[in-house]
């Protein structure tokens, strides 16, 4: 009984040390955890707000750099190059104002906040003109992919400004500012590009494209306002004192108010991102299960307007009257619970394959047709052009000949050098007037050549002589000179 009772306090035992254990190395895993994700202690709170301040200043040079970055961003728009709008993306100054409204909400600062917004606006109102100027006398060719990526924003643009705006100000205020996430963010926000898409709209009258891209611009603005009013409350920033208690009080209501109106729009723009995101995930399942995998369709291409909720289904082949209601009754299934209520609109369901095949064979035969008399007509032209041009050769020749006994047909020459000396890039020859006393002058002939790069003087130097003998026997000439290229 004893010997029982010993192995009970023995597991019992072991029991309790497996929890202090257990209980030790939760502690342990606790401590590592807050260690790792706590920046609190390495908070600079005073040159946080110093940093930022001194940002929001727009005047002189700053003035300057945004409309460089402007006119950098447009020409990288104009291009179609990637890598030009990221350089007017670093050195746009536009973060500055924005992480003010931010910190002034965060702590209370009315002053601040009206001098973040007043050189926020002059800044976007700046932007706006000066994209509409060069959009203006320089046009695109075409609607590119980078001007077509900021007209439609989703919510994935809302993701990126929100959590880019996080790792801006943990960066910002940091004993020590990390550069490279600074350069990073401005790089994933991106707000150049949009303001510069705006006056591509304004200079084109496509005012959904200036709406959309002014849509994207204001949630980057507000979702990074956001997140810097969430990090600088979470790390305890001081609030603005004032003079007195009521004036505190008063500016804090104000604070509290204006950011509720900020936060409408901005908790409407994230919903909103996010349902269309959903829905368009559900409508590209919905194709993807219930329309490609179908040996019996053979879907051409599909359009989605949300505004009227219709989706359309341009088929190669006919869609009968069955596989239509079909299509419509998968739409009840409750996979597809955001996109039921949508209408599909199939187009080309009367026409047979046989028929489309035809007429796109019938026009692409027409098109060629086309294409080779164009090709007729103009090589026809660029033998007539070749025929005036030797003409007016020959005729050039024959005035020069007439002019001068001693004058031969350059054109002759220039092949003949060419021949005999292969190394020769061009030659050019001129009778060019000198005067050594500036009162009688003399008409001296003069050879210009230009040899390849590559051979050595050693070798030029004898070529030029032959060349110069021959030259002089070929056209008559007493005195001849050479100029080198």
């Amino acid at each position: 009984m004893e010997e029982n009772t010993k192995k009970v306090e023995a597991v019992e035992q072991s029991k309790q040390e497996m929890r202090e254990e257990a209980r030790g190395l939760l502690v342990s895993i606790k401590k590592y955890l807050k260690e790792l994700f706590d920046f609190r202690h390495d908070t600079d709170h005073e040159a946080t707000i110093e940093a930022i301040k001194a940002d929001i200043t727009f005047k002189g040079a700053t003035a300057w750099i945004l409309i460089f970055a402007v006119f950098v961003a447009s020409i990288g728009l104009n291009a179609n190059s990637t890598a030009v709008v990221i350089g007017a993306m670093l050195i746009s100054p536009l973060m500055g104002p924005i992480l003010g409204i931010g910190m002034s909400f965060a702590i209370n600062d009315i002053d601040t906040f009206k001098k973040s917004l007043t050189n926020l606006g002059t800044m976007i109102g700046l932007s706006l003109f000066a994209s509409f100027l060069f959009f203006y006398f320089f046009p695109l060719s075409e609607d590119n992919s980078e001007l077509l990526g900021r007209v439609s924003p989703d919510i994935r643009d809302v993701l990126i400004a929100f959590f880019g705006g996080l790792a801006l100000m943990v960066a910002r205020t940091k004993k020590g500012t990390i550069a490279s996430v600074i350069f990073g963010v401005a790089i994933a926000t991106a707000l150049m590009p949009p303001l510069c898409t705006a006056g591509y709209g304004l200079a084109k009258g496509n005012f959904q494209y200036f709406l959309g891209a002014m849509y994207l611009f204001t949630i980057n603005t507000i979702f990074i306002a956001l997140a810097t009013f969430l990090v600088l409350k979470l790390l305890s920033f001081p609030m603005y004192k004032y003079a007195n208690a009521a004036k505190r009080k008063r500016y804090a209501t104000i604070a509290a108010v204006l950011g509720i109106l900020v936060m409408i729009p901005a908790v409407y723009t994230f919903v909103k991102a996010l349902d269309e995101s959903r829905v368009n995930a559900q409508l590209k399942a919905f194709i993807k299960n219930e329309i490609s995998t179908i040996d019996n369709f053979q879907l051409i291409d599909d359009d989605y307007d949300p505004e009227t909720k219709v989706l359309k289904l341009n088929f190669f082949n006919e869609v009968s009257g069955a596989e239509r209601n079909m299509l419509e009754n998968r739409l009840n299934d409750p996979n597809y619970l955001r996109i039921k209520d949508i209408k599909i609109n199939i187009k080309g369901s009367d026409t047979k394959s046989f028929e489309l095949i035809t007429t796109a064979y019938k026009e692409k035969r027409e098109e060629l047709q086309e294409s080779k008399n164009i090709i007729t007509g103009l090589q026809k032209q660029i033998t007539d052009l070749q025929g005036v041009i030797s003409n007016l050769n020959d005729r050039i020749e024959q005035d020069a000949h007439n002019k001068n006994k001693k004058a031969i047909a350059f054109s002759r020459i220039a092949k003949d050098a060419k021949i005999r000396y292969s190394d020769i890039e061009e030659i050019g020859f001129a009778n060019v007037l000198l005067s050594k006393d500036f009162i009688k002058i003399d008409t001296i002939p003069v050879v210009t050549l230009k040899w390849n790069l590559r051979l050595p003087d050693s070798i030029i130097s004898p070529k030029e002589r032959e060349l110069r003998s021959w030259l002089q026997k070929e056209m008559e000439l007493d005195t001849l000179f050479i100029k080198r290229n």
